[in-house]
């Protein structure tokens, strides 16, 4: 009997997160979703076993190596690692201070590189690690420390993958375009639908579109895939004025 995988995914109480979790138990997964917030991550873990989910919740901070660590070493395998905890707020140009860059990078930079690495310190042949990085990478106004961060991780995603090459663990990232989630709702309604409209679709992602990407990288379907940045974004990265 082939054991069940074991897939961590970070920041995983709501949003893209959760739905990453949730889509890798329907998989089969045994997932442990990790967020800081204990409430938040109880009230996910037990609605995904309400599904028929093996999950559990854990809380941890992704820029404490030490939390981290004690998680995954509760786990007697950890096949996956999603890294979908970040931060995002905006500020303009002018108004940018080193502490906004600070902050930013702490999270979704240095926290992807701290549950990366220790994941990828606990895997065999057919590792995965998973990096969720953003549209925004490719550039964008109000949120220069945003787009610096999550170009940086685009960049160590490739990294991790050129030092695994041979290894049987893959290295990738899932780009979402603006998606449907608690902090994009969090703005006033008229700006979310604005900012829908903007879409090629006319609307916002499903974070559950976000997901199925994220499960296919994650399956062995996707081994000989590593060190790629795909965008799930309906095209818009692809620039144009189209016709």
């Amino acid at each position: 009997m082939v054991a069940k995988r074991t897939s961590l995914v970070t920041g995983a109480g709501q949003g893209i997160g959760f739905a990453i979790a949730r889509a890798l138990g329907v998989a089969g997964d045994r997932v442990i979703l990790l967020d800081l917030d204990q409430n938040k991550i109880d009230a996910a873990a037990e609605s995904l076993r309400a599904e028929g989910i093996d999950a559990l919740g854990a809380v941890a901070d992704t820029t404490n190596r030490g939390q981290i660590q004690a998680v995954m070493d509760a786990e007697e395998r950890i096949d996956t690692v999603v890294t979908a905890a970040g931060v995002y707020w905006d500020r303009k140009l002018a108004d940018l201070t080193e502490d906004d860059f600070r902050k930013m990078m702490e999270v979704n930079l240095i926290g992807t590189f701290i549950a990366a690495q220790e994941g990828i310190a606990r895997m065999t042949t057919g590792g995965r690690v998973v990096t969720i990085s953003s549209r925004g990478a490719l550039g964008g106004t109000r949120f220069a420390h945003y787009v610096a961060s999550k170009a940086a991780v685009v960049g160590l995603t490739r990294a991790f993958a050129m030092e695994l090459r041979g290894t049987g663990i893959t290295v990738n990232s899932v780009a979402p375009g603006f998606t449907d989630t608690p902090m994009t709702r969090s703005a006033p309604e008229e700006m979310f639908e604005a900012w829908s409209k903007l879409e090629p679709a006319g609307r916002a992602a499903d974070p559950s579109e976000i997901a199925s990407a994220v499960v296919w990288l994650a399956s062995p379907e996707a081994a000989f895939v590593t060190g790629q940045t795909l965008f799930v974004d309906g095209g818009k990265s692809l620039g144009g004025l189209g016709i």
